[in-house]
């Protein structure tokens, strides 16, 4: 018989009571945050004619600086929130987030502006999975389907909102107007968040593993560092083919640490689950065709058709429409997951297919309708991947599971642009290249939709527990030994 302190201490059962002053919150919270990954793209202009005189390679980490230490820091961050206060997390994001904010509004070059980048980015990285993982505590399991819907629109809507805001203020303000605002608003998503959300139960079987996350935060780093950075140096240069070497080797001494490890920031056999692994390829897949679109959508609206940067930020709308309305038709058909997974895949890269067709001549109104059925596919297949990653983990570890969707999500949209980019930059100009750059990803999204229905489990075999110990239970299905 084991020894208390052998004894696994049981989960607190969780408050299920979601008021709808929470969801918003959380939902605006994790929109916000998403929303200055793309805002910037559309200030590229101004910013290199700016007082600061950026030099081309310290434009582009004003631009990925915040999304590589977001996607970098994603799984530590979700891992913190479990252990030591979700609520407490968002407040500490919000109030880094501010202070990146802030610090990049006073900029007065290039290197101050890049760190108030990344310290926005690291405040990011605690808001977004904090915020899911509050949900899912609060929700009862009939309505956790219908939260994560909510939410996972919050998270497409927030790339949009980042596009039309970038837009509007590159046509209208200075660029600092767009760091400015993010201070005030992200003070009163504090304040909201004190007043609305409750505090959620602390997981003590969480552990933030030190080691751990240093080897798998700096291999994630670096991975992205070589997937962003790939286009513009070469993908055969010293610097990134040392990226992907460095990335390789850190996280092979991650899995070989958490494989040792008694309490591992995250074990690496919990991707032996079906489920997680074919949720996990569809999150970064739908993304990858998502943001491969995003890359190119602002330059062929504005360079193509010569729309003004914020009737661009307005011709863009056509996809919020399909994410808003479409996640509805996904709850009610949940208990299908893997044909709505499929059809809304497939429907990604269908709508890449059409949207490649475009050109100088095609009519405004044409190319929005790829636009809604790319939506549609995001809005249909999002939710369903959100459950399948966050309920393929356990109830102690839903930060922690966050965490990996967004990651997935995060290093998808980092290889569509990447991918996006390098076929635009073997063409003479975006009307030669746009169509082969979308056929490609569409036919790469195509090709992984169907890799993810085959792989995905809709059915979990019984389990019995054969071990278990203070930080980890494991189980094998019933029948073997």
């Amino acid at each position: 018989m084991p020894s208390p302190a052998q004894t696994p201490t049981p989960e607190p059962a969780p408050d299920r009571t979601l008021k709808r002053s929470t969801l918003l919150t959380l939902c605006a919270c994790v929109l916000v945050a998403q929303s200055m990954v793309a805002a910037i793209n559309l200030l590229i202009p101004q910013l290199s004619s700016s007082s600061l005189h950026p030099s081309h390679t310290e434009l582009l980490w004003m631009v990925d600086a915040y999304v590589i230490v977001f996607a970098g820091l994603l799984i530590p961050a979700g891992a913190l929130g479990d252990r030591h206060g979700r609520k407490g997390a968002l407040l500490a994001g919000l109030a880094l987030f501010a202070a990146g904010a802030a610090t990049s509004a006073l900029a007065q070059n290039p290197a101050t502006l890049i760190a108030g980048r990344g310290l926005s980015g690291a405040g990011a990285a605690l808001i977004t999975p904090a915020t899911m993982s509050i949900l899912v505590h609060l929700s009862a399991p009939e309505h956790r389907s219908r939260a994560l819907a909510s939410w996972t629109l919050a998270l497409g809507l927030g790339g949009l909102a980042g596009n039309l805001g970038g837009g509007l203020v590159g046509q209208f303000l200075s660029w600092r107007a767009l760091f400015g605002a993010m201070v005030p608003l992200a003070a009163l998503l504090a304040l909201a968040v004190t007043l609305t959300t409750p505090r959620t139960a602390r997981s003590a079987r969480s552990n933030l593993d030190p080691i751990g996350t240093t080897l798998l935060t700096t291999g994630l780093v670096a991975l992205l560092f070589g997937i962003i950075e790939g286009p513009a140096y070469g993908w055969t240069s010293p610097r990134i083919v040392t990226a992907f070497a460095a990335a390789a080797v850190l996280v092979a001494a991650f899995t070989r640490h958490a494989l040792r490890s008694p309490a591992p920031l995250l074990d690496p056999r919990v991707f032996a689950s079906p489920t997680l692994r074919a949720a996990t390829l569809g999150t970064a897949t739908g993304f990858f065709g998502l943001f491969s679109l995003f890359y190119v959508n602002s330059q062929y609206l504005q360079g193509i058709k010569g729309y003004g940067a914020a009737v661009t930020g307005v011709a863009i709308v056509p996809l919020t429409i399909g994410m808003a309305l479409v996640p509805k038709l996904a709850v009610r058909w949940s208990h299908r997951p893997r044909a709505v997974i499929g059809t809304g895949l497939a429907l990604i890269g269908l709508g890449l297919l059409g949207a490649s067709t475009a050109d100088a001549g095609t009519p405004y109104w044409t190319y929005a309708c790829w636009l809604l059925v790319i939506s549609a596919g995001t809005g249909l297949s999002m939710p369903a991947l959100t459950v399948g990653v966050v309920s393929s983990l356990p109830p102690h570890q839903t930060g922690l599971g966050s965490g990996l969707g967004t990651s997935a999500r995060e290093l998808g949209a980092a290889l569509g642009v990447a991918v996006t980019g390098t076929i635009l930059a073997a063409h003479p100009d975006l009307g030669h290249g746009m169509g082969p750059a979308l056929r490609t990803v569409a036919v790469v999204v195509l090709a992984a939709t169907a890799v993810v229905i085959v792989g995905y489990r809709t059915r979990t075999p019984a389990t019995r527990t054969i071990a278990s110990e203070e930080e980890r239970v494991l189980s094998r299905p019933a029948g073997q030994s």
